[in-house]
């Protein structure tokens, strides 16, 4: 089950859930995905709930409906959700990220020697 915040409308909550599934590949572009219906029991919320993620996803042109088969993934979904994902990190998290840099201190080369040692291991962990 997944855990809501109160700050942000469970639509979009659950919305951001299956955009990282997407991004992690865990749907692939062009493959089919869970039904309304079980998507609201693995969330435990209500179907009409869940009914407002899929027509979200659909007006961004993340997921389409195949009437009578299911809901699918676009074929330039990652794409589509990846460039999205980088609009909003760029203009909302990254000016409150240098903001805080700045105040402690932090400067870019100490951020880029973490960020290359967390790539290492990462790299480590999945050999």
């Amino acid at each position: 089950m997944m855990q809501f915040k109160e700050q942000k409308s469970i639509y979009l909550q659950i919305a951001g859930h299956m955009e990282d599934n997407i991004l992690m590949e865990v749907w692939k572009n062009g493959e089919r995905i869970p039904s309304i219906r079980e998507t609201a029991v693995q969330m435990e919320v209500n179907p009409n709930t869940v009914m407002r993620t899929y027509n979200y996803l659909q007006e961004k042109n993340v997921i389409f409906n195949k009437r009578g088969i299911g809901y699918f993934t676009a074929s330039d979904a990652m794409e589509k959700v990846l460039a999205e994902k980088k609009k909003a990190f760029i203009q909302q998290q990254l000016p409150e990220l240098f903001k805080t840099m700045r105040s402690l201190k932090i400067t870019p080369e100490e951020i880029l020697a973490l960020y290359d040692t967390s790539e290492k291991e990462l790299h480590n962990e999945n050999k």
